[in-house]
């Protein structure tokens, strides 16, 4: 095992399948010459070369366009965003033709698309959005989302060698915040199966990305007041470890479910349907979602810590429910 960031660990994940399969290629704004925005394909352009590191004209729709074309005759692309929120620019390509391929004839269409997102990083309404929920609503596409350095190249993996197309949601915030041990073997994490990230008795709290850490430092918080939290890394927001979700529900039957997207139509939303059709007899108290209100990121320090749900927010909604 070897400590490494969240960053470090996305880099070595393309690396590694690329040196393992020679059909796995990258392209994207800036992703040769520069290295890519955040660094995550530095010194891939040298290492092999400008057949297998594109750099692209800024057209989001354009290039995954292209990506799709080269899936669907046997290469495995790596798509990246500069930043996620201009994945709408692909909207098309990726929820009218990729997610489609497979339902209409049966064709694999094996692209991933790295999506750099979330806040806290000062960027403003164009460069902060977690654009999840967009995508949540195609049938044919996979979603993921991990948290940890470990779950990062574990997933990236399981999503390049996965013959769906895969939005691979990445949060900014936690490119150079985290480390933790990553084995030097090759190992991948399956999508579609959640992580148990803190077991706990009283309450449980349902959430991925950044917002985990959060959880985390709720959990620790309400542990002095002698509130014990479960934890549920959902790691794949598509498709849900419905599983995971119920387990926890029907152990702790109260529930919260947090995420840095905005409220309305979010994940959250339909995570609670589920526990609600599913799970209503095991509920002592109505679910609760804490996620950021219903406008665009804002560009203010202050107001951006504001929008984004913050430990005091989960604690504060923990202990209101703990009272219910």
């Amino acid at each position: 095992m070897k400590e490494i960031t969240y960053l470090e660990a996305i880099k070595q994940a393309m690396d590694e399948e690329m040196t393992r399969d020679p059909s796995v290629f990258i392209l994207g704004e800036d992703v040769g010459i520069y290295g890519g925005a955040f660094r995550a394909t530095e010194g891939f352009l040298e290492k092999y070369g400008e057949w297998r590191i594109l750099d692209t004209p800024l057209s989001e729709s354009g290039f995954t366009g292209a990506a799709i074309g080269a899936a669907l005759v046997g290469m495995r692309p790596i798509v990246e965003m500069q930043f996620a929120d201009f994945i709408t620019c692909a909207f098309d390509q990726l929820a009218t033709v990729a997610a489609k391929n497979h339902y209409r004839w049966g064709a694999a269409t094996p692209i991933v698309v790295r999506a750099p997102c979330g806040g806290n990083i000062h960027g403003g309404a164009f460069h902060s959005q977690c654009i999840e929920g967009y995508f949540f609503n195609v049938p044919g596409l996979k979603i993921v989302f991990p948290s940890t350095a470990y779950d990062a190249k574990g997933l990236l993996k399981s999503a390049i060698r996965d013959n769906d197309p895969v939005i691979y949601c990445e949060h900014k915030y936690l490119y150079r915040r985290i480390k933790d041990p990553v084995p030097e073997e090759d190992y991948i994490v399956p999508i579609g199966k959640a992580r148990l990230a803190l077991v706990g008795k009283d309450i449980s709290i349902i959430t991925y990305g950044a917002m985990v850490h959060t959880a985390l430092e709720a959990a620790q918080a309400l542990q002095e007041k002698e509130i014990s939290t479960e934890i549920i890394d959902l790691r794949t927001i598509l498709p849900l470890d419905k599983k995971s979700i119920f387990d926890s529900v029907k152990k702790t039957n109260k529930v919260i479910v947090l995420h840095e997207q905005t409220k309305t139509g979010g994940v959250g939303a339909e995570v609670s349907a589920l526990i609600n059709e599913n799970c209503f007899e095991y509920l002592d108290a109505p679910i609760v979602r804490v996620a950021a209100p219903d406008t665009p990121v804002p560009y203010s320090p202050p107001l951006e810590e504001a929008f984004i749900p913050q430990t005091k927010d989960v604690v504060s909604a923990v202990e209101k429910l703990m009272r219910y």
